[in-house]
């Protein structure tokens, strides 16, 4: 098997693809048997083989390669919530930390865990590729988290030392520990900032947009994608969260570890069967973006008849698009008026400019949503610490537990909708996906502003019992109301995911430049990066807001005095603003269809 080909640059790949097709052409000539040769009549566009040929339809890509793509996607999200979901336990525990510190720490992590991806998808798009991307992040992965379980075997021997916690804190190991810990830590968000963009970029482009049917496989391939995304985070929340707090943090890390390892060889496993995008030797496609935007600027005194006048001698004809953010049009003229090569830009890479700009106002409606996600780990958890919940058999239910509802919901609906309702609604609307991206992305907004008025409506309930009951001032008594009651909240946040998680994952794949995917879908995962930071922001400007003058804030350590249905009740209102800004937006969104015939 030659594996060097996808060390060699791409420019030899587009090299290696001409000789290929040339050679293809001189034997049809000479043998006309030849001419049957399915280089002709069963190849992909665009793409090679491993071994740099053009690739056949027949015997590549499809799910025979996104299978092994998913599945390696599987064990990164085990991996990653094996580590963030019990993360403040760890930072609280071995480590010593205070709450709030400890909080501070996890919000950090992950919203550098989120932002991250931009710089992976840089990388990959403009010099590495997705492939090799993937292989170098995932031994990064592998890498930090055997760091991470080493630095929880040093915890074990301090321990075990039988040392106060004054000397333990004092101590050179403990210093190192920490120090070690932390780099583990960021190294892992770092290799997942370059492994999650590539990943799901690299498996969208197993299919074909130019081929209906591989285009239809395509939407399926996003549904299922995260599918296995979820059932990955569910076993997580089901097994290992057990295993390190009762059993080991060594063996709690380690195995993480261990399923990453066994990931990259699954991926490594289908190397053969992949379709790798073929790129030249041209410029970044970041770079060729900006100077659309730059020659734009630099144009801005040039008239709109000088720029009519080139888009006629051009031959451009009049679309919604070219009359679209018209300014930077003034990018296909140069700034002394003219025309020689390099110095000013195609109407393609124009149109690849304003398809970028296009996904700025969908990014920053979506925030709001982004700010949503990020309250089912923290205060329903503590909605649900407060309330009853023991079962018929004595078990006790951990309150964070029920984050498995979410990933529960989402693995349970994803076969509904793809198997149901897409074909259903296909049929009525005649879309391939059912419904259009954008009215996918709305449905899950208006199904989570109503999960938080349940939210709402049940955090109201809780303290009334509280109240009745005379608990106000008696937090730590148990509220007698069933943990059950969290559970439609729950769900519906699943099932919103569902609609706009995964629709916010395809659009922003899909609406960016073949050479931009990866970026594309880095800026979906800095939407909650952004949210997480604004989250952060939004609580802590409360709390300072309603604590004033001695009084208890929303957000007080004593629940029932807390007033988590104002706070809950103020997302929703923000995400009905956020949702009819959204609506505003995609009324005057132009799709971008790039390289379909259909």
């Amino acid at each position: 098997m030659n594996y060097d080909v996808l060390l060699q640059s791409d420019h030899w790949l587009s090299l290696n693809y001409s000789k290929t097709f040339i050679t293809a052409i001189s034997m049809s000539i000479s043998d006309p048997s030849a001419a049957q040769t399915p280089l002709l009549d069963d190849t992909v566009d665009g793409c090679l083989d491993y071994k740099g040929r053009p690739v056949r339809r027949s015997s590549s890509g499809c799910w025979r390669s996104a299978s092994f793509i998913i599945v390696v996607e599987i064990a990164e999200r085990f991996a990653y919530y094996g580590i963030s979901s019990n993360l403040i336990t760890y930072l609280t525990g071995p480590l010593g930390e205070s709450t709030a510190t400890a909080a501070a720490q996890v919000n950090a992590w992950n919203g550098a865990a989120s932002l991250l991806p931009l710089l992976g998808a840089f990388i990959a798009d403009s010099f590495l590729g997705r492939y090799r991307t993937i292989i170098l992040a995932s031994l990064v992965y592998v890498l930090g988290i055997g760091l991470l379980a080493l630095s929880a075997t040093l915890s074990s021997i301090s321990s075990s030392g039988g040392q106060n916690a004054d000397d333990i804190a004092l101590s050179s190991s403990l210093q190192f520990q920490v120090i070690l810990f932390f780099f583990s830590l960021y190294l892992v968000a770092f290799a997942q900032g370059g492994h999650k963009p590539c990943v799901q970029a690299f498996g969208a482009d197993q299919f074909d947009t130019q081929d209906a049917e591989e285009c239809k496989a395509k939407s399926s391939f996003f549904n299922w994608w995260y599918f296995g995304m979820c059932a990955g985070t569910l076993t997580t929340l089901s097994i290992l969260n057990y295993i390190q707090d009762n059993l080991s943090w060594v063996l709690g890390f380690a195995i993480p570890g261990i399923v990453m390892a066994v990931g990259l060889v699954v991926f490594l496993l289908g190397t053969m069967t992949y379709r790798y995008s073929v790129k030249g030797d041209e410029e970044s496609p970041i770079v060729t973006v900006g100077r659309v935007f730059i020659l734009a600027v630099r144009n801005r005194k040039t008239s709109y008849s000088a720029i009519a006048a080139e888009e006629e001698a051009r031959g451009i004809l009049a679309t919604e698009s070219s009359k679209q953010f018209k300014f930077l049009n003034k990018a296909l003229l140069a700034p002394d008026g003219s025309k020689e090569q390099g110095e000013v830009c195609s109407i393609r890479e124009v149109e690849e400019a304003k398809a970028v700009i296009r996904l700025a106002p969908i990014w920053a409606t979506s925030l709001t949503y982004a700010i949503v996600f990020a309250q089912s780990s923290t205060f329903f958890t503590k909605q649900g610490a407060t309330m009853d919940r023991s079962t018929a058999t004595g078990f006790e239910i951990p309150a964070a537990s029920l984050q498995s509802f979410i990933s529960l919901s989402i693995v349970l609906f994803i076969p509904i909708y793809d198997r149901i309702f897409v074909p259903l609604t296909r049929a009525l609307t005649g879309e391939p996906a059912g419904i259009t991206l954008l009215q996918r992305i709305g449905s899950g907004m208006v199904i989570s502003t109503i999960s938080l008025v349940i939210a709402a409506v049940v955090e109201m309930r809780r303290l009334k019992i509280a109240e009745e009951h005379g608990l106000i001032d008696k937090p730590i008594v148990v509220v007698p109301m069933s943990i059950w009651w969290l559970v439609p909240q729950y769900a519906l946040y699943g099932l919103a995911d569902v609609f706009t998680m995964v629709g916010l994952q395809e659009f922003f794949y899909d609406q960016m430049p073949n050479e931009l995917r990866s970026v594309g879908l880095a800026l979906y995962l800095s939407i909650f990066g952004v949210g997480s930071f604004l989250s952060s922001f939004l609580i802590s400007a409360i709390e300072n807001l309603t604590s004033r003058d001695g009084r208890d804030s929303w957000f007080a350590n004593n629940l029932n005095r807390a007033h988590l249905d104002y706070f809950y009740l103020l997302l929703a209102a923000l995400s009905a603003v956020g949702l009819t800004l959204y609506v505003c937006c995609t009324k005057y969104y132009i799709y971008a269809r790039w390289g379909r015939t259909f």
